[in-house]
């Protein structure tokens, strides 16, 4: 057994053991009987979700792990949650979310290995908003520079390992009374990239570079969705834009821009039918770059960096159906494209050449009524592949 398959094993006996000392916590409702972790995560000291990591993901193999989700709540805060969730079904889920910290990680059967800690938190009714998380590990996959080329180096990948460490920082503040935010952010990743070798003759790896990225930039964003764990109605707004700087400890010179946006429609009783849409662009004079800092195309189904680009995009469509107060199961469906990489000639419209698509179907059960909190799998495909994914939320 690999050194990251142990370590993640002793953290799911972990797991086990904490559950192990929650005997005084009910997992019974007390409104439907149905078994519910709402109770063990309000009030046990050490109660958290443990979303299971199985990785399908067809750029790194299978693999398993754990990340726990902790809420944190004032007592007052967890009161007034209770007696809501007391009165009706999605009570408590329509308050302003609690706290949140998440920490785990996750290895595959070809090395790929990570670990992580991220924290989410609100301040004066939701007015102030801050998420922030570190991780490190080693990725190692395909990447496929001429993925959009449409020659016969198209379907051509090179194995690279990149190892390092990183974080990130959002910071957001809400516009008077409205739904709109207005933010600053940072990311920082310090990372060695190695040219795998495959032929089983001297090193198996070749150093290929040792970068630092660092970037700072503003956020923008609208929220009007009517949860922050499952929404089943509303829509919201993303504007993210980043500039990476030798002057910040960076050493690349590039920026990089983000807007995405999701729509929730109730279209009848228990039938939900949403939208994603997702651009990034990535602008830059310099010949190479970090191979992770290109953005790529993200939908379910498709290989995470399989088609990457100074330019991507995707687009979905998800139709969701709560045939129980605790069960709901959804289909989805999208296509996604990307232009070049690196100092292409080609501009956005690239994009749109050769679109990718994918689909699938999942399920999801409410396993913190209080909360909202509604975490399952969906099941992805595509044209080359597929896979599943645990997933807390929508998915999208």
């Amino acid at each position: 057994m690999s050194k990251p398959i142990r370590h993640f094993s002793c953290l799911l006996a972990l797991t086990g053991s904490v559950f192990n000392t929650a005997h005084a916590v009910s997992f019974t409702d007390p409104v439907d009987g149905m078994f519910d972790m709402g109770e063990y995560l309000a009030e046990n000291a050490y109660g958290f979700l443990p979303i299971p990591v199985i990785i399908t993901e067809p750029a790194v193999g299978y693999g398993l792990g754990v990340i726990g989700m902790f809420l944190h709540e004032t007592e007052e805060q967890k009161e007034k949650r209770r007696k809501l969730a007391m009165e009706s079904i999605d009570g408590g889920a329509q308050l302003i979310p609690p706290a949140v910290t998440v920490a785990g990680g996750a290895a595959t059967e070809n090395g790929t290995w990570f670990a992580l800690l991220g924290h989410r938190r609100v301040w004066k009714q939701d007015s102030i908003r801050y998420m922030g998380g570190v991780g490190f590990g080693t990725a190692i996959m395909e990447f496929y520079p001429f993925s959009n080329s449409g020659g016969p180096l198209q379907d051509v990948g090179v194995e690279l390992e990149t190892e390092g460490f990183g974080g990130m920082q959002k910071l957001q503040f809400r516009i008077a009374d409205t739904k709109l935010f207005l933010g600053v952010q940072q990311f920082y990743a310090d990372s060695e990239v190695r040219l795998k070798n495959n032929t089983g003759i001297g090193s198996d790896s070749f150093t290929l570079a040792e970068t630092r990225s660092s970037g700072l930039g503003f956020n923008l964003e609208y929220d009007a969705k009517n949860s922050f764990f499952y929404p089943t109605a509303g829509w919201d707004f993303v504007a993210e834009y980043l500039w990476y700087r030798e002057g910040i400890g960076s050493d690349n010179d590039y920026e990089t821009f983000l807007a995405s946006s999701t729509a929730y429609v109730p279209i009848a009783t228990n039938w939900t039918l949403a939208f994603a849409v997702e651009y990034n662009s990535l602008t830059t004079d310099e010949t190479t770059l970090p191979p992770l800092a290109y953005p790529d195309i993200s939908l379910r189904g498709i290989p995470v960096n399989r088609y990457q680009g100074n330019y991507t995009s995707s687009y979905q469509t998800q139709v969701m159906w709560q045939f129980t107060p605790r069960w709901s199961m959804s289909l989805f469906g999208g296509v996604g494209g990307n232009s070049g990489v690196g100092r292409s000639n080609e501009g956005a419209s690239a994009m749109f050449d050769d679109m990718k698509w994918a689909y699938g179907t999942g399920f999801r059960y409410l396993i913190a009524r209080r909360y909202g909190v509604h975490m399952g799998m969906d099941f992805g495909f595509s044209e080359e592949d597929s896979a599943f994914y645990f997933n807390v939320g929508t998915g999208l």
